[in-house]
């Protein structure tokens, strides 16, 4: 049976931490840069604050006919610093996802990592086989956390850019 652990990558991105940390903790925009989600909407008045809860529909691979929906509820949420999320699925455990946003240079040290909770029952584990067609769902993982990281890294920079000429 497979399992998921825990894995982080960063990288350097070329914008002040709040714009970095702005974007993640906007989680509507999350399909912007995410391989595996395509629609975020918040189910709590108020956006990103701990406690707060969104609804993520996830689609894999991206072009795939199969979607899942998750309700994942903010953990931390410090603007400029930390983001976190955790998602809990029934036979799918619970996922804790962080972003933590550090100056570095010019710009923001960005580490996205996630965290294995409560792992992945087996009925999670055969879905995931199965219907997901997904026999490594870790280096999937790992893959989807460099390639979030390499997009987020565009869109803040545009975000950045397009904010410092509108000043």
């Amino acid at each position: 049976m497979q399992t998921l652990g825990r894995a982080e990558e960063s990288v350097h991105v070329e914008a002040p931490p709040q714009v970095v940390y702005d974007l993640v903790a906007d989680v509507t925009r999350t399909p912007e840069y995410s391989p595996e989600v395509d629609q975020v909407v918040w189910l709590d008045d108020g956006g990103p604050r701990v406690g707060a809860r969104f609804r993520a529909r996830n689609r894999v691979p991206e072009d795939s006919k199969f979607s899942w929906h998750n309700k994942p509820v903010v953990m931390a949420a410090e603007p400029g610093r930390e983001f976190a999320f955790a998602r809990t699925e029934a036979f799918f455990g619970t996922i804790v996802w962080r972003y933590r946003f550090e100056p570095e240079g010019t710009g923001t040290r960005v580490t996205e990592s996630y965290e294995v909770a409560r792992p992945v029952g087996r009925v999670g584990w055969f879905v995931i086989g199965t219907l997901l067609r997904d026999p490594d769902r870790m280096t999937t993982m790992r893959e989807g956390l460099r390639e979030s990281l390499h997009r987020l890294k565009r869109v803040a920079e545009a975000d950045a850019a397009s904010s410092s000429s509108a000043s």
